[in-house]
């Protein structure tokens, strides 16, 4: 039967009446203090040691985690972009891309002055393959200057090509000229 021990203490008055003997208390403690000894805190003896290993044991966390999150990111290879693209003459530098375009805008402006005609078509067409084999000469030296570097010997072969090509043109021209001017007659005798 479950009762309150509340209610019994109330209900009890013989223990009303009675008190402890005197020094009950202090043998009762001292009774508890050898069964459950109080253990000193050592804290007090070295408390710089438990700081110092705080900070330590942080900083090695940190640096840890530091290191192990660059790994990962360092460790995955890195996407390379291959430069599929072939620098010309005019990527080495802003002066030779001012001289590039001159000579090509030159060499494509007088070739669109060129009249064709079925009687200059055979001199035309020889002038257009010799400036096919420079052209080709020009984009063997591209791969070259993209191969080795810039260096002098290529960028002035480079810009050689180039000239030439242009005077190739101006002679197509004038020989153009030259045999429009000649009369039909002269051409058949």
């Amino acid at each position: 039967m479950k009762q309150d021990i509340r209610d019994l203490y109330k209900n009890n008055t013989q223990n009303k009446d009675l008190k402890m003997s005197e020094g009950h208390e202090l043998r009762f403690l001292q009774k508890l203090d050898k069964a459950f000894p109080v253990e000193e805190k050592s804290s007090h003896k070295f408390p710089f040691f438990k700081v110092a290993a705080s900070i330590i044991l942080l900083l090695g966390l940190s640096i840890g985690g530091l290191k192990m999150f660059n790994h990962s990111v360092e460790d995955k290879d890195p996407i390379q972009v291959v430069d599929t693209e072939i620098k010309t003459l005019g990527d080495v530098s802003p002066d030779f891309k001012k001289v590039e375009d001159y000579y090509l805008a030159s060499i494509n402006l007088e070739l669109s002055k060129v009249q064709l005609t079925p009687e200059n078509k055979e001199l035309f067409d020889g002038y257009i393959a010799r400036l096919k084999e420079l052209n080709d000469e020009y984009k063997r030296l591209t791969i070259e200057l993209n191969k080795n570097g810039p260096n002098e010997a290529t960028l002035d072969a480079l810009i050689q090509n180039l000239k030439f090509r242009l005077k190739l043109v101006m002679r197509l021209k004038d020989k153009l000229k030259d045999f429009s001017d000649v009369p039909i007659e002269q051409i058949t005798s």
